[in-house]
């Protein structure tokens, strides 16, 4: 792709009617007789120079504006934070109770169970057959019917006391 001062070379220009042959002769004219020669390349004239500059000794120059734009910076960063944040707060907020949610129902559902087997547990144990088992092997005996102290609550405001009649 040719560059525009290539492209919109007065030589090259098109030129219709009587025009085109009196441009075309002295082009024509100033071409060599070589056929073999190639033709010449676009900006084949344009020469590049490399001017080396030693910038050691300079010192930059502290721009005043500089701090005010960082800080600038900073706030908007930082609101846009505290305002994303508060946009993900309630969802993140509902998924820890969702979980927290699960644990106590889980936890329910374990003391239920544990609930249960205690229930079962205390119905062994004090079943009248099994305690029947277990005072014949202590040698516990029904009382006879001296043995049974009555406690007769007066109404003095005491408290019931054992008295022997």
């Amino acid at each position: 792709m040719a560059t525009l001062p290539t492209y919109f070379r007065k030589d090259e220009a098109v030129i219709y009617g009587d025009e085109a042959s009196a441009v075309m002769a002295p082009r024509a004219a100033a071409q060599p007789a070589d056929p073999y020669r190639l033709r010449a390349l676009p900006n084949e004239n344009v020469y590049f120079f490399s001017k080396s500059i030693d910038n050691s000794r300079l010192q930059k120059q502290k721009d005043p504006r500089a701090a005010k734009e960082c800080w600038s910076a900073i706030g908007a960063f930082a609101a846009l934070a505290i305002l994303l944040a508060g946009a993900l707060a309630p969802s993140v907020g509902g998924t820890f109770a969702g979980y927290q949610l699960q644990a106590l129902k889980q936890e329910r559902q374990r003391l239920v169970d544990e609930r249960s087997r205690l229930e079962v547990d205390e119905a062994a144990l004090i079943s009248p057959e099994r305690l029947e088992r277990l005072a014949h092997a202590q040698r516990l005996l029904e009382p006879a019917p001296g043995q049974v102290i009555h406690l007769e609550p007066h109404t003095d405001g005491s408290l019931a006391m054992n008295l022997r009649k």
